[in-house]
């Protein structure tokens, strides 16, 4: 039998204190506030150490104009829910708005990122296999012109995060703020 994870309560919310099954709130779990990109919603939580291993899963707010990540492609799938709100896709070299409801299928290879757009926050669930989309191998960011008018993009191929997202300021855990989650 796999055991219950029980919650944890911390100063930002609450973390699964161990590997097994849970329950949680989205307002009730751990956010990041990205600075720039977004919040975005920490389900795993133990500690930085990822209990998730096949999958990846999140909720991420983003204001207008706002990247959830660099243009980049990953070596599994990723695919993506607008929850709530206006988003622009930039994929493969091509710009599409998108709406609430509509679903974004990236294959593995795919080089893409999302934007907020509209006049008000914009709410995207995130879900990404992790089979080959971690360690050295896990894909890369690519550069792009649209990417890069829309600030959301790399000057230069890296695989390195770090140079990646070096404009950005430090992430840091915070609590969910009413609002974001309609």
């Amino acid at each position: 039998m796999v055991p219950e994870s029980p919650l944890e309560p911390t100063e930002h919310g609450l973390v699964p204190k161990g590997k097994g099954w849970f329950v949680l709130n989205a307002r009730e779990a751990v956010w990041i506030d990205r600075k720039g990109r977004g919040f975005y919603c920490e389900f795993e939580g133990f500690k930085g150490v990822a209990d998730f291993p096949q999958l990846g899963i999140n909720l991420t707010v983003l204001g207008p104009g706002e990247p959830m990540a660099m243009y980049h492609r990953e070596n599994d799938q990723e695919d993506f829910l607008v929850l709530s709100g206006e988003a622009l896709l930039i994929v493969e070299g091509n710009e599409r708005p998108l709406r609430q409801w509509d679903f974004v299928h990236c294959p593995a290879g795919t080089n893409h990122v999302l934007l907020g757009a509209g006049e008000t926050p914009c709410l995207v669930l995130a879900v990404g296999a992790r089979d080959r989309s971690t360690g050295p191998d896990w894909g890369a960011y690519t550069v792009d012109e649209d990417a890069l008018r829309h600030g959301a993009g790399v000057e230069q191929e890296t695989t390195d995060p770090q140079q990646a997202y070096a404009r950005f300021p430090t992430r840091e855990r915070t609590r969910y703020r009413e609002g974001w989650l309609v």
